[in-house]
């Protein structure tokens, strides 16, 4: 067991690889268990632990630090047996006879004829990577993702099967169904398959609806209050997210857009992780019950005040703290720039946080529900000793032109040729309107897709039979290529781990204006060094100067 080679993963994180499954289980354990000096995140993959520090000078100290850490294995909870119950009706059954020559009834004796093992979780809570027996049913994974797999559906992608625990984008091929709930806070243990665990499918007839555990109804709470008149287009409650649960398959969450969150708490004088509303593309409401002292920062919206009658009473200021008074109603209009807003008000948003954080994460359902007409946002008690701030100029950096996005390159940028690496940077990308929290959805301006340079034996072990890269840990920044050659760039409901080679990171300073990006709007990316953040120049042939990656 040994660790045979380490890659930066943006400018605060590093991507370790290791020889085995074995040593990739030692490591992380050893990690859980003695964490590195500011390490935030450890997160276990295929051949890979990924490692999230709060900073570049944390990640540079680490990257020395993990040569000396001790393999041992360290102890594992005891494992379970789990029964799983399987409708084979999925839409790729057919399709993954055929890549076998098994066809669509040898699929279903392979899967439920051998025992899978849980080797670790990830991409979302309560997914569970498993290991089979043998490799009768490697397949490779869709050249393009769905933009929305149902919450139960049994899929095999590379060496692994897993279930999906609710409606998500994936790239797997899917064969059945099931009803079982693989994440459930209700339980001690929420997630149903657990690392080490093992996993027996079994054919069943009945084609019974999966019904995911309902939300707890919001108690109604009397006091100060918001009260959602309409929630535009889509308003979620956020905070500064829940980091650090990546192991469970918990993506960090919270504003995608954390600079203009932060600023709209400063402005009524909350602590920056107070909880806000985060609203897309203008469209929201609300009424005050009692007095308010709110701010808006982020995308441009015309800001219009009503009373009880409906009359335009008076215009409030962006990034300027206003009074709503007791029955006022606030609406945003269609935002003139950018494409999130944030409503702040004085004592934050008051709902019951859900793993440490009042963030409503997309990707997983972990959370407040969004916002929806009618709904009762109860309002927290106001700071005794900070004072409302004075108006501040918008930190949004998007103007009409194209967006300036630095990125690092790796740790999979060896996955493409040279032409790749200079239409990365050397090309507009435009926003396409499948673009949501989890990511941005690109496609070449005009120019030409990332094309894979095959894969790089010195980078990996390919899956067997499917030329791709093994499941492994992803940061917010990443620009994650699938086979189509259109990136998909992370945001902050990104799934935990994924499979498509990741050529490039955007440095966290930037993710703010990423956030903001509507559809259609033009996107240019610089190569930037890790350390210094300063430009890169790609020599002619496309190779990455020396010293641009660990």
């Amino acid at each position: 067991m040994s660790i045979t080679g380490i890659r930066w993963a943006g400018p605060r994180a590093l991507l370790v690889k290791l020889s085995d499954l074995a040593a990739v289980l030692a490591f992380h354990s050893r990690l859980l268990a003695e964490p590195l000096p500011g390490q935030l995140d450890a997160i276990a993959a295929a051949a890979t632990v990924l490692l999230k520090f709060g900073t570049h000078a944390e990640a540079l100290a680490a990257r020395t630090a993990v040569g000396h850490v001790d393999l041992h294995e360290m102890p594992q909870h005891s494992p379970r047996q789990v029964t799983i119950e399987v409708v084979y009706d999925g839409e790729d059954l057919a399709e993954v006879g055929m890549l076998t020559g098994l066809g669509a009834d040898g699929v279903v004796a392979a899967h439920t004829g051998q025992l899978w093992t849980a080797a670790f979780g990830g991409f979302a809570p309560g997914f569970a990577y498993l290991l089979g027996e043998n490799h009768s049913l490697d397949v490779p994974r869709r050249s393009s993702p769905r933009t929305a797999v149902p919450a139960g559906s049994v899929a095999l992608g590379g060496t692994f099967s897993a279930v999906y625990p609710r409606q998500s984008p994936g790239g797997w091929q899917l064969i059945g169904r099931t009803t079982a709930v693989l994440w459930d806070l209700e339980r001690e243990s929420p997630a149903l398959v657990r690392p080490g665990d093992t996993v027996r499918y079994v054919a069943v007839r009945e084609a019974v609806e999966l019904t995911p555990p309902q939300r707890p109804a919001a108690e109604e709470v009397a006091g100060p209050a918001l009260v959602v008149g309409s929630p535009g287009l889509q308003s979620l409650i956020q905070d500064l997210g829940r980091p650090g649960l990546g192991d469970l398959g918990v993506s960090a969450a919270g504003a995608v857009d954390q600079q203009s969150a932060r600023q709209a708490n400063r402005l009524v004088g909350n602590q920056p992780g107070a909880a806000v509303v985060e609203t897309v593309l203008g469209g929201l409401s609300v009424k005050a019950d009692g007095d308010q002292v709110l701010a808006i920062a982020g995308a441009v919206a015309p800001l219009e005040i009503l009373d009880a009658s409906g009359a335009t009473v008076r215009r409030a200021a962006m990034c300027s703290p206003f009074a709503l008074l007791d029955g006022e109603t606030l609406g945003l209009g269609a935002p003139s720039l950018g494409a999130r807003s944030y409503l702040a008000v004085r004592g934050g948003l008051d709902v019951q946080p859900v793993l440490g954080s009042r963030s409503s994460d997309s990707m997983s359902g972990i959370g407040p529900a969004p916002l929806s007409a009618g709904m009762r946002l109860p309002v927290g008690k106001a700071p005794l000793f900070q004072m409302v701030g004075a108006p501040e100029e918008s930190t949004l950096r998007l103007g009409t032109a194209a967006a300036e996005l630095r990125v690092t390159l790796g740790p999979r940028d060896d996955w493409f040729d040279s032409g790749s690496l200079k239409s990365l940077a050397g090309q507009d990308w435009i926003t396409t309107e499948q673009s949501n929290r989890i990511g941005v959805r690109l496609a070449p301006g005009g120019g030409r897709a990332l094309e894979r340079n095959g894969v790089p034996e010195r980078n990996c072990v390919p899956e067997r039979g499917a030329g791709e890269l093994p499941s492994e840990g992803a940061v917010a920044g990443s620009l994650q290529v699938p086979p189509s050659g259109h990136p998909v760039l992370f945001l902050a409901d990104h799934p935990v781990t994924g499979g498509y080679p990741v050529i490039a990171v955007v440095v966290p300073e930037d993710i703010p204006t990423a956030a903001q990006l509507p559809p259609g709007h033009s996107v240019r990316f610089t190569i930037v060094d890790p350390a210094t953040l300063e430009p890169l120049e790609l020599a002619a042939t496309g190779v990455v100067p020396e010293g641009t990656q660990p």
